[in-house]
């Protein structure tokens, strides 16, 4: 009886190693599964959170980008990566600014023609002396053409306004648009058919849906 118990004894001792190995192996391979989970897991969080960072990163705030085209025009273009324009912009400061110089000195000399064509012997020539080209020139027509010129010097101080406002608006909106998809895979589809109108009367309908 005992060489039997000690028959069974060193079966279950042999048996017991594979057995440990067995649910070893098993657990070993699940775990492994699991940190290859976590780390393929924690691997794409990181992918995507890089990615939201570069777009971030590539695409500026627009409301950032308008304050800095406010302060120095061109600034925001910078911004948003199109260097090219910062000379339009300023060419076109320049255009305007010349051509507002320009009729602010016809403006004063046509209105010190005028100023002094009606002083007589006490002129003062408070706006200065009477250009040549103007000295015989009739008051009338002085005073229309001077007043021409005043409000036409006046209208391109708005237009530089206007031009400092496009400036800015156009990095804003340009700001706003950088994040649009504007690929190759965009695709529309139009559908038309009968349908009817508000007052009864049959119609066709045309609607438009892009993808």
């Amino acid at each position: 009886m005992k060489w039997i118990n000690l028959f069974f004894v060193t079966v279950i001792i042999l048996s017991t190693p594979d057995l440990l190995a067995q649910d070893y192996s098993t657990w070993d391979k699940n775990q492994s599964l699991n940190i290859r989970h976590n780390i393929s897991l924690e691997n794409y969080n990181s992918f995507v959170q890089d990615t939201l960072q570069s777009n971030s990163d590539s695409f500026p705030a627009p409301k950032s980008v308008l304050f800095k085209s406010m302060m120095i025009p061109g600034w925001g273009q910078i911004e948003n990566k199109q260097i090219w324009k910062v000379p339009i912009i300023y060419g076109m400061f320049a255009g305007i600014g010349a051509y507002t110089v320009y009729l602010n000195n016809n403006y004063k000399d046509y209105r010190a023609a005028f100023y002094n064509s009606n002083q007589g012997e006490d002129n003062d020539f408070r706006f200065g002396p009477t250009p040549p080209s103007l000295a015989n020139v009739n008051p009338n027509q002085l005073q229309s053409v001077r007043n021409s010129f005043r409000n036409r010097r006046d209208f391109m101080f708005v237009v530089m306004g206007l031009a400092y406002g496009l400036n800015a608006l156009d990095a804003y909106i340009f700001a706003h648009m950088r994040s649009f998809d504007v690929s190759d895979d965009l695709s529309a589809s139009a559908k038309i058919g009968p349908t009817i109108l508000y007052d009864g009367q049959p119609g066709i309908r045309v609607s438009v849906r892009l993808y």
